[in-house]
């Protein structure tokens, strides 16, 4: 049993999303992902006109004349929410932490999806899968999801998205849609992150905090990395030091964008200022101008 004020956080979290989902999100979710889960439905003789990449060369071959594979559009689809649960998370020096805009993020996520009647599962992950909850539909399941991302406590520290990114395609063979939400403190996952792009449609939530980028000058201070528990001592007033800070940032920053550019997987930039409401808003409304403009 969940303690009291456990379970009013649990409520003004689930309120808060469908307020979210009901008012800024509207028809962008289902436009967004339109067309992202298909379903084979029949083979039938070529008529002109028809996409050449259809054709069913097995079918046309035994036929003598051409046939092609038509689809369906699947109407219910499958969203996993990929949580880092990494010791990581627990940062934040804005209006929040990146757990709690992991939380609130995957919560809308969850009832939005919930909404149109798609199935949602969640993967936590740290240096291995922690949590798994199962795909399932409707409101009680999204409450499952948003306690185990708000309360789960895991085992592991760390993170490891190469041996994560390969397990989640070990658990879903057929395409879903992959939020991916994760600060992306770690290195080495780039080949098993476009493996997963090129199975999924996979969407990059990138959490951040402003002292992650760079630092003011604040004297002497010790800080201690949340994942290996390994301390420095570090002067903030050295402006070499801030200069060659904020260098390194950005060029991890820069490699990640090169990396989610050559996956062709879009980035959301979820900071700890209280605006990932607005850039989750954002996502949903470029993929429905994309997909209309494509069509």
């Amino acid at each position: 049993m969940l303690p009291v004020e456990v379970m009013r956080q649990i409520r003004r979290l689930q309120l808060r999303a469908r307020r979210a989902v009901r008012t800024l999100f509207g028809g962008e979710y289902r436009s967004a992902f339109k067309g992202a889960g298909l379903s084979f439905e029949e083979v039938r003789e070529y008529q002109p006109g028809d996409d050449v990449r259809s054709i069913d060369w097995n079918v046309t071959a035994r036929m003598g004349t051409a046939f092609v594979k038509r689809y369906a559009e699947e109407r219910e689809l499958t969203v996993v929410l990929m949580v880092d649960f990494s010791a990581s998370r627990l940062f934040g020096t804005g209006a929040t932490t990146k757990r709690a805009v992991s939380a609130e993020l995957a919560t809308v996520l969850a009832f939005a999806a919930v909404s149109h009647n798609d199935r949602v599962t969640l993967l936590g992950f740290t240096d291995e899968i922690e949590r798994h909850v199962r795909p399932g539909k409707g409101t009680r399941h999204a409450l499952r999801v948003l306690r185990e991302v708000l309360y789960f406590e895991p085992r592991s520290t760390r993170t490891d998205l190469t041996a994560c990114l390969d397990s989640l395609n070990a658990l879903h063979r057929r395409r879903a849609i992959v939020f991916l939400v994760s600060d992306f403190l770690d290195a080495g996952y780039e080949d098993a992150f476009k493996r997963t792009a090129r199975r999924h449609d996979l969407i990059a939530v990138r959490t951040s905090d402003a002292r992650e980028l760079d630092w003011p000058a604040a004297g002497l201070l010790r800080l201690e990395d949340a994942e290996t528990g390994e301390q420095a001592v570090i002067d903030t007033d050295d402006d070499a030091f801030r200069a060659q800070f904020a260098a390194r940032s950005a060029e991890r920053r820069a490699a990640f964008d090169r990396l989610a550019r050559a996956a062709r997987v879009d980035v959301i930039d979820a900071t700890t200022d209280g605006k990932h409401f607005d850039a989750l808003l954002q996502f949903f409304r470029t993929r429905e101008r994309r997909r209309r403009v494509s069509r």
